[in-house]
């Protein structure tokens, strides 16, 4: 009795599912995983943050150039 076997973990998760909801357990692993990378990125040091935003504003850039601006008309007038 001193390890679970997979059957047991099996049985809590499924059990934590019906409890919790997959929705609210997948918020809250998007919340667990912004905190930790937002850790990382806190213990980067200065010159690695300097080359990660210079990426960050190349990549933005990249993606503005493919976004098409329009405007939406209203057919009801």
């Amino acid at each position: 009795m001193g390890s679970f076997s997979i059957w047991h973990w099996l049985i809590v998760l499924v059990i934590v599912m019906l409890v919790f909801g997959t929705k609210k357990l997948r918020n809250i692993g998007q919340d667990l995983g912004g905190a930790v990378k937002g850790f990382k990125d806190g213990m980067k040091t200065p010159e690695e943050s300097k080359e990660q935003t210079a990426e960050q504003i190349q990549q933005a850039s990249t993606a503005a150039e493919k976004t098409v601006d329009v405007q939406a008309k209203d057919v009801n007038k």
